[in-house]
């Protein structure tokens, strides 16, 4: 099958070839012709796989269908939701590649930047908007964004905006749309909490899963080392500099574990940045920028970036750590094999890990090879401790435990408690909150 034969118009047909594209992918193939028709789609398929062309197409192709007066502001039609900034910025790229022959007009907002450039866009209107959900909201706040028009609703990466905690700006932007339009919910895995979505948010949906949820790409070699956690940095820089990488997609599990590990490596000769959610917008950009050029040889991120990075054609993925939720091991190997090329993902696991690499081959449901690096084996005599960040935080279990309660009659002196006076108030008892 043939892009031509997928009821495209020449235009778009035409920009997809310049981006040397000439055949669909599978998802591509059962997700356009439904689109078309108008219908509510739920598609699941690994990433990498194409989604995102999947989904902009066929909307743009509806979109040029409907005529717009030009001479009046445009409407906002199709209403695109991402859940990271950098996800946004790469749906939009897509965007603006595939109607760069349209007239249609688009725009991208979401946070960490000025918001007044991005109102100045909207008042002028456009047909398609590509968004954070918080952000989205505080543009609707300050009547810069009206969605009353939305023709064609779409959720991308739904499984991680969820993650996220965006359920309630969801559900706060959807009493904003008409209650008849296309809705469209594409995302890589599919969890019971995503299927109740979508009985919420679709009509009679239509359901495609090209591949089996929460698999791996078969074109990913997958491999695991066993090693020290103190040893880990010094085994990823011999890995680096002795296979002569250029290109390698580095995750930490922390903001501070990233930052570190960049400069480690940089300390040892190897160029690479940080990003994550504590980075400036501006930061990220740059960095990101600077690796996909090659500027820089590591990119050291957080799983804020296991959605938002599609290099066609990245060679390396090293889980420096492994995630705390097993399905972010496979968004975040999805950043290499990606549109049929080859990819290697490498996992660096210590004895604190082997329970997460445990419920990773268990939700892939395949064994992932271990591999061992001489002058890099284990000491078999360290014991494991608890991972405390994240979800895997050891709970109190004593459900009599109460948290000690803060005297009454008491106010801060010098950063300390001293006793006051009896029937005395305390004074600026007020703390501020810590980051």
């Amino acid at each position: 099958m043939s892009f031509d034969s997928l009821g495209l118009s020449s235009d778009i047909l035409r920009a997809v070839k310049e981006k040397g594209y000439n055949k669909p992918t599978p998802i591509q193939q059962k997700a356009i012709p439904v689109i078309l028709k108008g219908q509510d789609l739920m598609a699941g398929a690994q990433t990498g796989t194409g989604k995102t062309a999947g989904f902009t197409l066929p909307v743009l192709e509806r979109l040029i269908q409907t005529t717009v007066n030009s001479k009046k502001r445009r409407p906002i039609r199709t209403l695109v939701l991402t859940p990271t900034r950098e996800l946004a910025a790469q749906v939009h790229d897509n965007v603006q590649t595939y109607a760069r022959y349209l007239t249609l007009k688009s725009t991208v907002v979401f946070g960490g930047v000025s918001i007044n450039p991005q109102k100045m866009k909207l008042i002028k209107g456009v047909d398609l908007l590509v968004a954070t959900p918080g952000r989205l909201l505080d543009h609707v706040s300050q009547n810069s964004a009206n969605l009353s028009k939305v023709e064609i609703l779409i959720l991308d990466e739904a499984d991680r905006m969820l993650d996220m905690g965006f359920i309630r700006d969801i559900r706060k932007i959807m009493s904003l749309l008409p209650a008849k339009k296309q809705t469209l919910l594409f995302s890589a895995t599919f969890s019971n909490e995503i299927k109740k979505l979508a009985n919420e948010l679709l009509d009679s949906p239509v359901l495609i899963e090209v591949a089996q949820r929460n698999t791996t790409a078969e074109r990913i070699n997958q491999v695991v080392h066993f090693v020290d956690k103190k040893r880990k940095r010094e085994l990823l820089s011999e890995l680096i500099g002795s296979n002569n990488w250029h290109q390698v997609l580095v995750f930490t599990r922390t903001k501070h574990g990233a930052n570190r590990l960049a400069e480690q490596l940089f300390n040892d000769g190897i160029s690479s940045a940080a990003i994550h959610g504590n980075k400036s917008q501006g930061a990220r950009t740059r960095a990101l920028a600077d690796f996909k050029s090659q500027k820089i040889r590591v990119l050291v991120a957080t799983d804020i970036a296991a959605r938002g990075i599609d290099i066609q054609q990245l060679p390396h993925v090293v889980n420096y750590e492994l995630p705390n939720v097993a399905e972010d091991y496979v968004h975040r190997i999805g950043r290499t094999g990606r549109a049929g090329n080859l990819g290697e993902a490498m996992s660096l696991v210590c004895v604190d890990e082997l329970k997460l690499l445990k419920d990773i081959e268990r939700l892939i449901k395949f064994e992932i090879p271990k591999v061992e690096i001489p002058g890099y084996r284990p000491d078999p005599t360290i014991k494991a401790e608890p991972i405390t960040r994240g979800k895997t935080k050891p709970r109190n279990n004593n459900t009599n435990a109460r948290k000690k309660k803060r005297p009454r009659n008491k106010q801060a002196v010098n950063g300390k408690y001293a006793k006051s006076g009896a029937g005395n108030k305390p004074k600026n008892t007020t703390r501020k909150k810590t980051a």
